[in-house]
């Protein structure tokens, strides 16, 4: 019987094996669970370009947003594991949403599992360049002086950028109120357009920072943007460990094969290491971040806890 069992898993491996080697035999869908123009969906078309090339195959990027990222996720986690349908999301969907919602209708941490992480996010806390407050001391003096006066947007609640707007009302005993949007586009066109007073921004802003019509007045991550040098970090101005950035990646029904899984994974990180993709990645304010997929796991399950701890603390909720 032994025997038996043995030669079945040996012929299943030889299969699953097999079936990576001739993998992908036609296009592979890429959903991004946000809306285009935001940071999920510029990176997805970056990483999906030299995928298509190696594999000899079309990616095709599909935007499915909603509900914090879980209408996207939940299509993947629900989609056949053969290695033709993938994700990319922000970390929060996982390290973020189960704090969030009381019922959920897949189980991020099961129903998907972590391929290949794409790049670290940044966040930066960006306003008008018409607002009076010159510099960060002045923005937090003006919040004071104004409770529950300012708003801020956000790609939704729960978000990252959200949280790291929570973190900075706590640590700074600040006011203000929160306008969540369908992803980070549409927040920063109602910034541009004087309906939100702030937002932190995952790096879509930086060409209007660039440009003049944004400042950014710091960033929410434990080292400077290389896109923006003379901005200092939210730590350097008195905000002791602040750190919001956000982990954004490549994820597979779970049941994918670990071989396409693998081989996902090298090709990615081969992608990374390329300066040109580099270049563009760094171009949208992020940071090529290449890792194992139980590296990635690893992320996400700290941020998790540290994410977690806020959502409590704040009493966020998406119910």
């Amino acid at each position: 019987m032994r025997a038996i069992v043995v030669a079945i898993a040996f012929t299943a491996s030889l299969i699953s094996t097999s079936l990576a080697q001739t993998w992908p035999t036609q296009s592979i869908r890429l959903i991004v669970n946000f809306p285009a123009g935001g940071a999920a969906d510029q990176l997805a078309r970056l990483i999906g370009q030299p995928l298509s090339e190696v594999f000899g195959q079309p990616v095709v990027i599909e935007n499915k947003g909603g509900a914090g990222g879980n209408l996207g996720g939940e299509a993947v986690a629900r989609s056949a594991p053969d290695g033709y349908t993938l994700l990319m999301s922000s970390g929060g969907m996982v390290a973020i949403n189960p704090h969030l919602y009381a019922r959920m209708t897949f189980d991020p941490t099961k129903d998907i599992i972590p391929v290949a992480s794409v790049a670290r996010v940044p966040f930066y806390l960006v306003i008008r360049a018409n607002n009076p407050a010159r510099d960060f001391k002045e923005f937090i003096a003006d919040l004071k002086a104004n409770p529950g006066k300012r708003n801020f947007g956000s790609p939704g609640i729960g978000s990252s950028p959200h949280l790291a707007a929570e973190m900075l009302k706590n640590m700074t005993e600040t006011n203000a109120v929160h306008v969540p949007y369908r992803g980070a586009a549409p927040a920063l066109n109602d910034l541009l357009g004087g309906q939100v007073d702030f937002l932190f921004d995952p790096g879509i802003a930086i060409e209007h920072v660039k440009a003049g019509t944004l400042r950014a007045l710091a960033i929410g991550s434990p080292q400077r943007s290389p896109q923006l040098p003379d901005v200092p970090t939210l730590d350097e101005l008195g905000l002791t460990g602040f750190d919001a950035d956000a982990l954004f990646g490549i994820y597979a029904p779970a049941g994918t094969s670990p071989e396409i899984v693998a081989r996902l994974n090298k090709e990615i990180n081969r992608s990374l290491a390329n300066a040109a993709l580099n270049e563009r990645i760094a171009t949208l304010g992020n940071i090529a971040a290449p890792m194992s997929p139980e590296q990635f796991k690893e992320k996400s399950r700290k941020d998790s806890e540290r994410f977690g701890a806020i959502i409590r603390e704040r009493g966020i909720s998406a119910n």
